[in-house]
């Protein structure tokens, strides 16, 4: 997967997002020297798949609560969803899922799928009356049979667009 660098963004922020080392992404990259970025730099993420090579992409929809499943550009399924309150809104943008843990406890329910901004995902919920409201700490939740079938599904690199 390709990576352009955005303003503020260094090495080290950036391995933080996609969940690796600085030095993976050196020796991906040959870079000289780790702390020479600019805007617009286009930088190697090993791990993680193409997303134009994956049939799935994931719209979420914050004010209508609701995330879209696409395969192959056609919707797949509608699943509704909580997401961040005010204080702490879900994060507008361009993700990709980089890494997924089965039953990561508290309250991240059966599935957390880790976006490529550190702290952020979608994970299932221990508390189900929080679906459909604005509750969260930025985070995308889903009922727990909901996101298993969700990551059942998608596989790491699939591209996550989170609209307001």
């Amino acid at each position: 997967m390709i990576h352009t660098v955005k303003p503020n963004e260094t090495l080290g922020s950036i391995a933080l997002d996609y969940r690796t080392s600085v030095n993976k992404l050196v020796r991906a990259n040959q870079l000289t020297d780790p702390n020479l970025l600019f805007i617009g730099q286009q930088i190697q993420i090993p791990h993680i798949p193409n997303p134009d090579t994956i049939p799935y992409q994931i719209i979420v929809s914050v004010s209508k609560r609701r995330l879209t499943l696409y395969a192959n550009g056609q919707v797949s399924k509608e699943y509704p969803i909580a997401v961040g309150k005010q204080v702490t809104a879900t994060p507008i943008g361009n993700y990709v899922i980089v890494n997924r843990e089965p039953n990561p406890g508290g309250p991240f329910g059966a599935m957390w799928l880790s976006l490529s901004k550190i702290h952020y995902g979608i994970h299932g919920t221990n508390n189900p009356t929080s679906i459909g409201k604005a509750v969260s700490l930025g985070c995308i939740r889903m009922y727990n049979h909901d996101v298993l079938e969700l990551a059942s599904i998608v596989p790491n690199g699939t591209r996550v667009i989170i609209r307001p």
